[in-house]
């Protein structure tokens, strides 16, 4: 296959994605982003039986929001890189930090080893995420970006029908060791499909870049940017304040300091990725991009406990556990798709606060179940309508970032609702483990899951408040009201 060149006018604009000058690249993309769902999904299915095997319920959290948080890490990282060279080395580092994240995390003994292998796995992925958007950027002209999106979406939700069962599965018939492994034996033949279109990508910073890819600086004639340590540094400061939040229970005398110190340093990092009035709410942009991060606070806050509540409480094993997860994606996917459906027939602020309002019942219901001991099939439903729920406001969260932008921060923006997703679910992992530590370590074991799921709850009602500020006056509706700060 010879190496492909950006594509400005020409007769393959109207070819599809799987024309044969582009069918290797579409579908190496398309893998990786399927085994990242995949991984990301069976991995939440079998953290139960791992945390019981190697005796870590207290770095469980951790786990989970370690590799939120050492993705903010890659995403800046990755766009600065790729801005300067290129994405070609950006895309062969990442996949290779995500190899030996998941061998680190598959070759595991003991519960500190696993999640240092998840956060190397954390950095890689979110540098994956930003360097393909880049690829796509220099290889498909613009004609064919939609279409490769859609492929890309595609990619992630088949995984969410077969990842959790197979998973399971695995962890039963073979080891847990094996869900992480296998994935490596997989991710190198992703990447070698994509090699051939890599070719003489290096240095053509004046390629269309998609909507969420790191801009380029095009006053300087298509030179390259500087690094941006600013930005990177503050992304690290987060990364190392949730952390910092994670471990704090774990120290007896000085967790509370610790994890006071953490949440401030987490605020005051967070500022400069955001756009300004974030953090207070101010309506329109800024509260859309504060909506999002509390959304995937409380959802994933909640997700990943809810098959190790199954596993513990309800006797399930991993393998149907799993299962609920899959509806709560299926229904993530059908929700998405009838709000694609409506279009102008249902207003953004209303679906925003439809999605948000769905997602707090549902979390409530798990809440209820757990607290009276309702059957489990009440909380499997419930995750269903958390998933609706999220379908529904995620998509128009999306196109209203990008419609209350302009030309000149549509990419710091985009790149702010990533960060604040990350975030948004590092600190809810990250605290909901402290509760869910504090009632163990008490004593009070049958009261942890309630306590998460209760905060979870008072997340998920904050977004409801919030949700109505995402739109903004008709006169002042204009692109780029967020301002850039950082």
């Amino acid at each position: 296959m010879p190496a492909l060149r950006p594509a400005r006018v020409s007769s393959l604009d109207s070819a599809g994605i799987f024309h044969r000058d582009y069918l290797l690249v579409t579908l190496g993309a398309c893998a990786l982003v399927f085994l990242a769902a995949f991984e990301s999904l069976a991995v939440t299915t079998i953290m139960p039986v791992v945390s019981r095997e190697l005796d870590g319920a207290d770095l469980y959290a951790l786990a989970f929001a370690g590799p939120f948080a050492t993705g903010v890490i890659g995403m800046v990282a990755a766009g600065n890189w790729s801005d300067r060279h290129g994405p070609v080395g950006p895309l062969y580092a990442s996949v290779a930090m995500f190899a030996v994240g998941l061998l680190a995390a598959g070759t595991a003994g003991s519960m500190p080893a696993l999640v240092a292998g998840r956060l190397v796995q954390g950095l890689g992925g979110g540098a994956i995420t930003v360097a393909l958007y880049v690829v796509i950027a220099r290889v498909y002209p613009r004609a064919l970006h939609p279409k490769i999106f859609a492929a890309f979406s595609a990619a992630w939700v088949i995984p969410s029908l077969v990842g959790p069962f197979a998973a399971g599965l695995v962890a039963q018939l073979a080891s847990w060791h094996w869900v992480f492994l296998g994935v490596v034996g997989l991710v190198v033949p992703a990447l070698l499909m994509i090699v051939p279109a890599l070719r003489g990508l290096h240095g053509t910073p004046d390629a269309d870049i998609p909507e969420g890819a790191p801009p380029v600086d095009m006053s300087t004639g298509g030179a390259r940017k500087a690094w941006g340590y600013g930005r990177l540094a503050w992304a690290t400061l987060a990364a190392l304040a949730v952390l910092g939040l994670n471990l704090s229970a774990r120290l007896p005398v000085a967790g509370g300091v610790v994890a006071v110190a953490a949440v401030a340093a987490a605020l005051i990092a967070v500022r400069p990725l955001v756009p300004q009035g974030t953090l207070t709410a101010q309506r329109g942009l800024p509260s859309v991009i504060l909506t999002r991060g509390l959304a995937a606070a409380s959802f994933f806050g909640a997700e990943v406990y809810l098959p190790y509540l199954l596993v513990e409480r309800y006797s399930f094993t991993p393998t149907f556990a799993g299962l609920t997860l899959t509806g709560g994606a299926v229904a993530w996917a059908a929700g998405s798709a009838v709000q694609g459906r409506l279009g102008e027939r249902l207003d953004h602020r209303r679906a925003v606060r439809i999605g948000a309002a769905l997602v707090l019942a549902a979390i409530a219901l798990v809440l209820v179940t757990t607290v009276l001991g309702w059957p489990a099939v009440v909380a499997i439903a419930a995750w269903v309508l958390a998933g609706g729920g999220m379908g529904l406001m995620y998509a128009r969260l999306s196109v209203m970032t990008l419609g209350l932008s302009s030309k000149q921060n549509e990419g710091f923006n985009s790149s702010a609702m990533s960060i604040s997703d990350s975030l948004g679910g590092a600190l809810s992992l990250a605290t909901t483990g402290i509760v869910f530590s504090a009632f163990t370590t008490a004593g009070a074991p049958a009261a942890s899951f309630a306590g998460v799921f209760a905060l979870t709850a008072v997340i998920a009602a904050a977004a409801v408040v919030i949700a109505p500020r995402v739109a903004v006056p008709q006169a002042s509706a204009r692109p780029g009201r967020g301002k850039l700060k950082g």
